[in-house]
């Protein structure tokens, strides 16, 4: 192999020493959905944030109360959602795995199980805009129904999708601490 200040060894071009120089590919997995779930994690914070200014706004009444409703009874115990992403994100500088899962049992606990009651909550409201039209709660003049079931939905994709990728994440570190175990 060739040293970084002299000529190649004699007789090759270097290009046989090229798998030599390849990632693992369970490392290029890691890197990549570390990305993809800090991409998710951003999404569930401004989620987060948007439901932190409702209720501010709708407690301290700094709006009138036609422009923004009240919260609804799921959007508080779904302002603990943010555990989730805070352990997710401590998780990453060294592949902690304990964390990493519990990340995505709080996801579970904080995140999915609110969506959940949230959608429950707010179907008799969604049927009675639906069938006859009429909405008792509006967030800036639009059924407080029809934005709060938009954003659940988006909710739940985030949601869902960053729970698919630490499952993979988790499979990746733990195929590399296995084949570290056997050398």
């Amino acid at each position: 192999m060739a040293s970084r200040a002299g000529p190649r060894a004699e007789g090759t071009d270097g290009s046989d020493y090229q798998h030599r120089e390849r990632v693992a590919s369970h490392y290029q997995m890691s890197v990549a959905l570390k990305s993809e779930i800090k991409k998710l994690i951003y999404m569930q914070v401004a989620i987060w944030l948007l439901l932190l200014a409702q209720m501010c706004v709708g407690h301290l009444k700094l709006l009138p109360h036609d422009q923004v409703a009240m919260p609804y009874q799921w959007e508080y115990p779904y302002l603990l959602s943010i555990i989730p992403s805070l352990f997710g994100l401590m998780s990453f500088p060294r592949n902690n795995i304990s964390y990493l899962v519990l990340s995505m049992i709080s996801t579970g606990l904080f995140s999915v199980a609110p969506l959940i009651y949230g959608s429950m909550e707010m179907f008799p409201m969604a049927q009675q805009l639906y069938r006859h039209g009429k909405a008792y709660r509006f967030i800036f003049g639009f059924s407080a129904v029809s934005v709060m079931y938009l954003l659940l939905v988006v909710a739940a994709q985030v949601h869902g999708w960053q729970l698919y990728y630490s499952k993979k994440l988790l499979d990746s570190w733990f195929t590399s601490t296995q084949e570290k175990k056997k050398k």
